[in-house]
């Protein structure tokens, strides 16, 4: 038997399965346009599967505060630097309370489940959270009761709950106002901050819900990368002194979280109304076109089940770059497409998406519905 055989057998059986999954390199052009080396020559694709929300990862002076060398070491050690405390200071003054950093958001919900809770508590934890909730409160070694997604129904024994504030793959919201009132309510709010709420604090702050702990990334809106944890000061020292994955992770280096902080300055409510109108002209044209989409956010899920794979290739034929969300990612029989709006798209783009879209799951349809000039599919 090979040394490796049983994992080239496990290899062999991901692409027996359909699963195999393989990297595309992309060289940005511009905010939401891409080029595929390994592809056509010449084509420049319409990006509508990044999490660049207000379009500032290619912005020249979130790139221009990127420049810095590696930290070096964990923060605690000699890695700690005054751009990460600059970044911490910014974002505990825009959420009034302290912020701690992370390299990333699967890292912050690490710790926060990992530090804060164990086999004393109850987490009611909504069925479609994210796998690095997920794994975090397998560490913790709390108990958990899985709730149906979107139910509000918890145990009456509930120490806390944990849900998102914008689910990634459905685009739809909790039902964070008829949640029972139980000691602790942690949400992680990665695909709405910078993009919903007052100074785009998230979903929660819609509804002025303050969450005792929120996480937040700074890769998707903000451009930049990394995350970070808000909550009480007591929350920061446990998250600072006990929780391993700030502990035992080199910081980020010092230029990710400058730009991270240009991008705090730039996530602007100009940019946030670029993004409901993206959002509102797709969502509007999708419906005047008969496709189902579920949610109601700039994340925009469209129910494809097994012909997912061929309906983005073929959207790739036609110049677009969407994602393709199969299992194990979601359940096998809800396969979609996930398409990700962002404040640079234009009016153009969303059009151009919207044709191809009806050809590609509307075979046979020989128009599409007539566009106005930035108010979405006219009646």
């Amino acid at each position: 038997m090979s040394r490796y055989g049983r994992w080239q057998r496990r290899a062999e059986q991901i692409e027996h399965d359909g699963l195999r999954r393989t990297l595309r390199a992309l060289v940005p052009v511009g905010a939401t346009r891409a080029r595929w080396p390994e592809g056509p020559a010449g084509i420049v694709y319409d990006v509508f599967s990044s999490n660049d929300y207000l379009g500032l990862a290619e912005h020249p002076e979130v790139k221009a505060a990127m420049a810095s060398g590696g930290s070096g070491a964990a923060r605690l050690i000699s890695g700690n630097r005054r751009g990460h405390e600059a970044l911490e200071e910014a974002l505990s003054a825009l959420f009034g309370r302290p912020a701690t950093l992370f390299g990333s958001g699967y890292l912050a919900n690490l710790a926060v489940y990992s530090a804060l809770f164990d086999a004393d508590d109850l987490v009611a934890s909504d069925a479609l959270n994210h796998a690095s909730i997920i794994d975090g409160l397998r560490l913790s070694k709390a108990r958990r009761a899985i709730l149906p997604h979107g139910s509000s129904e918890v145990p009456s024994d509930t120490t806390a709950i944990a849900v998102e504030g914008l689910y990634s793959m459905d685009g739809d919201f909790p039902p964070l106002p008829a949640l029972p009132n139980v000691p602790l309510l942690v949400v992680d709010e990665a695909h709405a901050v910078g993009c919903i709420g007052p100074q785009g604090r998230g979903y929660a702050a819609t509804l002025g819900i303050t969450p005792d702990i929120i996480v937040g990334t700074l890769g998707k809106a903000f451009g930049a990368a990394g995350a970070f944890v808000v909550g009480p000061p007591a929350v920061r020292e446990i998250l600072v002194s006990a929780s391993r994955p700030f502990i035992y992770t080199t910081a980020m280096p010092e230029g990710v979280a400058a730009a991270a902080r240009v991008g705090l300055e730039l996530a602007t409510d100009a940019r946030r109304e670029q993004l409901r109108a993206a959002t509102q002209r797709l969502r509007s044209g999708l419906a005047q076109l008969g496709i189902p989409a579920l949610g109601s956010a700039h994340i925009v899920p469209i129910l494809t089940g097994a012909s997912t794979m061929a309906a983005a290739h073929a959207l790739l034929g036609r110049g677009f770059l969407v994602g393709a969300v199969r299992y194990p990612t979601v359940a096998r029989g809800q396969e979609r497409l996930r398409i990700t709006l962002s404040a640079e798209h234009d009016a153009d783009q969303v059009d151009r998406l919207l044709g191809a879209l009806a050809e590609v799951l509307l075979p046979g349809r020989n128009s599409v519905p007539e566009q106005r000039a930035g108010r979405g599919i006219s009646g």
